[in-house]
């Protein structure tokens, strides 16, 4: 079982205080703007003259007044998110071209409905309205951006791009994963060629068990640790720590929500011995490597008839008994092994069992004879 804290997590908090508060600066500069726009256009003698006589502060308004509403129209639009820097560059540079081609557009209805060139006026105009446009279109495009990360599309006639996966998918570390060691262990045999992802939130769940009052627990929370800067050690593998919380997640999430969401973010896998978070994963669609499940697919399969070393450890519950174990921990019980204690002998394997607690194999010495097994008592009547 792992566990899970139950306290807040401080990063989640203050990366949804960090959004919108880049969210409020951005639609301040985009009032700023269109003002800046609007005021330039009402201060200029040129444009209120003649029929706009006193109607600057109109004009300036009428500025504002846009900007607040486009600001309303964006606030009800369903927010979804992107990371703040790649969406304000890519938001940019749709934003300008978008605008440079309604300019045009400008241009052309101007000189097809004004006979010969334009007034001074008349083209101070045209110039805040293209500025005015283009400032419309980068606030649009970057809060497009920033509010629509997951699925990345060009659509063409009849045709639709979608964004696909290249190369190994990450795979993301669970605290128990960590804890348990085994992962190492994996790690030295050069089979994973995937990135692995360590969340900074599971390292604070990590550190926040080692900390712990109880024994158990500290210890463990110290043998993750430990198993953390063995893997950063580890040159077959390439192992990062990542600081970022799933934008999908609520400020209040625990550790196992934010795990799921985070590997849908990334389009990686859950590495994990946690079987309620498999469940939650597989439910979700999230691809999971289960530790437990990857020991028990590589047992060795031994089949009745064939020849087994083993070393008797210590007596069976049946009379002439011995019970050993191979190196993966599965159970040999060994008929007529009882008087060959700390001797490895040679078994004729007779059956295999599976139970909820593992597989157990019997066999027996040559020349033991196969004994009964016990059947359960039954009640007389």
């Amino acid at each position: 079982m792992r566990a899970t804290s139950t306290l807040p997590n401080p990063s989640t908090e203050t990366s949804a205080r960090t959004n919108a508060l880049f969210m409020i600066v951005l639609r301040v500069l985009f009032v700023l703007g269109l003002s800046a726009v609007g005021w330039s256009l009402a201060s200029d003698a040129r444009i209120v003259t003649g029929a706009m006589a006193g109607q600057g502060d109109l004009i300036l308004i009428g500025f504002i007044g846009t900007a607040f509403v486009v600001i309303a129209l964006d606030i009800f639009v369903p927010r979804k998110s992107l990371t703040a820097i790649s969406g304000l560059f890519f938001g940019l540079i749709v934003g300008m071209v978008v605008a440079y081609g309604l300019s045009l557009i400008i241009d052309l209805l101007a000189s097809a409905n004004v006979p010969g060139e334009l007034t001074q006026s008349q083209s101070s105009f045209v110039s805040a309205l293209k500025l005015a446009i283009g400032v419309i279109c980068c606030y649009l495009a970057v809060s497009f951006i920033l509010q629509t990360k997951d699925d990345v599309r060009f659509v063409i006639p009849y045709v639709e791009f979608a964004k696909e996966t290249k190369g190994a998918r990450p795979m993301v570390l669970d605290t128990s994963v960590i804890v348990d060691g085994r992962i190492a262990d994996i790690a030295n045999t050069r089979i994973i060629e995937s990135e692995l992802i360590v969340p900074r939130f599971v390292l604070q769940e990590l550190q926040t068990i080692a900390d712990s009052g109880d024994k158990l627990k500290r210890v463990r929370g110290r043998r993750g640790l430990d198993m953390l800067n063995k893997l950063q050690s580890n040159e077959n593998i390439e192992i990062r720590m990542l600081d970022v919380v799933p934008e999908r997640s609520a400020a209040n999430a625990g550790v196992d929500e934010m795990l799921v969401d985070l590997a849908l973010q990334l389009n990686g896998k859950v590495v994990t011995n946690d079987y309620n978070l498999n469940k939650i994963a597989q439910l979700r669609g999230v691809s999971v490597i289960n530790i437990n499940d990857l020991a028990n697919a590589l047992k060795p399969v031994v089949l009745p008839g064939e020849l087994l070393s083993v070393k008797v450890v210590k007596p069976g519950e049946e009379m002439g008994q011995g019970v050993g174990y191979l190196e993966d921990g599965t159970m040999v019980v060994a008929e007529g092994g009882r008087e060959r204690l700390g001797e490895i002998v040679d078994l004729t394997v007779t059956s295999v069992l599976q139970t909820s607690a593992g597989r157990m194999i019997f066999g027996r010495l040559d020349g033991v004879p196969v004994a009964e097994r016990r059947r359960p008592k039954t009640e007389r009547a």
